[in-house]
């Protein structure tokens, strides 16, 4: 038998401490290799969770579509009972649309409002005059006149405006672009534009306050840590308002604008026979022209019943298109103070009476009462009750209340079926459904975990 020698034992030693190291590196190895394969799990699951996000918007987008083609009137969004707009589940994803509830004007909420939003209840860049930008309180009035440069066919600068000799002096120089936006995101090439005035506090464009946007300079944005938001020209502007110059059965309206064409006359007469037509025709006089239906139906001395009866089949012109009407149903106060005739307090107290006003869906003869006759007049050719083009601004998160994605679209139901005008993802801009819904999100799925 062999007996160890002490110079043996170094050795030995030398092996079984190369062992271990040798052991020690696989273990390592293996377990570099587990957590590699753990992030690798995890980013396979938010990847399935972003692409289940992005089809149940997909599939949400088609569903209101549909909702409009088959169950909407023209000029109106579907019966809100008719569709989920919070919460709806799609297999494993939950999808939410983020609007703007109009008529709270005081109040700056922390948890989103969730429905359609209506794009006539903005003011339209493409057909607003100055003096209607300007009364935005964060407007200025070089911006507002900067503006209506940069959508005029003519090269000439209006005061305080701006034209190429502006734009040339930019680095990169461009041109003035003399020509309709095509974008709100447009602005953003016009002299004078900053992001704050644009977006104001308002940086993902939810609607709502968030952490973010009320602690001062601690975080992007710079605020005033008042507790209330102070959104940006974005929240209040649009360049897709339209509406087809037909009734809502697709034919042409009628062109009162001159009240003494034969026309009218037979008109009158025969929607209200011979003795009351002769009155209304009598009322209107040698008047020469009106601007807008509601302004026809006041000179002829129309009840705001007769008026309601066929007010969608009348017109003030003979275009195909009626543009930049704002929604006196729908608009915000801050938009409604921009159109003559209202102003600040007016729009206030418009925003406050349609909810009761009878037959506010129809007509605008509900106006008169807040504005009176002359201002109700002033007002009228801005104004409609109508609204053909909706945003729907989905966001949505998948399985395990993962992959986080937000699709704004526009749908315009103005032509012969509904179809998506535009598209924008917003997934970039971040979180956009409030602190409160991302707690529950995540107490939810740490249940089912």
């Amino acid at each position: 038998m062999r007996v160890a020698t002490s110079s043996s034992r170094p050795v030995r030693a030398s092996v079984l401490i190369i062992v271990l190291w040798v052991a020690f590196g696989l273990v390592s190895v293996t377990l570099y290799f587990a957590h590699s394969m753990r992030f690798q799990l995890q980013a396979s699951e938010n990847q399935t969770a972003s692409i289940q996000a992005a089809l149940a918007i997909d599939g949400t987008i088609r569903y209101v579509t549909n909702l409009f083609a088959t169950y909407a009137e023209p000029g109106a969004p579907p019966d809100s009972t008719l569709f989920e707009a919070e919460n709806l589940l799609i297999g494993e994803a939950t999808v939410w649309l983020i609007g703007r509830d109009t008529n709270v004007w005081q109040q700056t909420p922390t948890r989103p409002y969730f429905g359609l939003v209506d794009e006539s209840s903005k003011l339209n860049l493409n057909t607003a005059t100055s003096a209607m930008l300007e009364t935005f309180p964060f407007m200025t009035a070089e911006f507002a006149a900067a503006i209506v440069d940069w959508r005029d066919t003519d090269s000439e600068a209006s005061d305080n405006g701006a034209e190429d000799e502006t734009y040339v002096r930019m680095n990169p120089p461009y041109h003035c672009k003399n020509a309709d936006f095509d974008s709100i995101e447009e602005l953003r090439l016009v002299s004078g534009a900053t992001l704050a005035l644009l977006y104001g506090e308002d940086t993902n464009l939810n609607g709502i306050l968030d952490p973010n946007e009320n602690d001062g300079d601690e975080s992007y944005p710079a605020d005033n840590q008042d507790g209330r938001l102070d959104p940006g020209l974005l929240e209040y502007v649009t360049v897709a308002t339209r509406e087809p110059n037909t009734n809502a059965g697709g034919t042409n309206r009628v062109d009162v604008s001159n009240p003494s064409q034969a026309s009218v006359t037979n008109l009158l007469q025969t929607r209200f026979g011979q003795t009351r037509g002769a009155q209304l025709i009598n009322q209107l006089g040698n008047q020469a022209t009106v601007r807008s239906v509601l302004e026809f139906g006041l000179r002829a001395g129309m009840t705001a019943d007769e008026l309601a009866q066929f007010e969608g089949d009348l017109t003030v012109t003979n275009a195909t298109t009626v543009n930049g009407l704002i929604n006196v149903n729908t608009a915000n106060a801050e938009v409604l103070a921009c159109v003559p005739g209202v102003g600040t307090d007016n729009a206030k107290s418009l925003v406050a009476a349609r909810s009761s006003a009878s037959n506010a869906a129809t007509s605008l003869y509900w106006i008169v009462e807040t504005l009176g006759q002359d201002g109700a007049i002033d007002a009228a050719p801005y104004l409609t009750t109508r609204g053909y083009q909706y945003t729907v601004d989905a966001a949505a998160v998948g399985r395990h209340q993962r992959g986080y994605q937000r699709v704004r679209y526009l749908i315009d139901t103005s032509g012969e079926a509904p179809r998506i005008a535009a598209r924008r993802d917003l997934t970039h801009l971040g979180w956009a459904l409030g602190r409160d819904l991302r707690r529950e999100l995540r107490d939810q799925a740490n249940q089912t975990r």
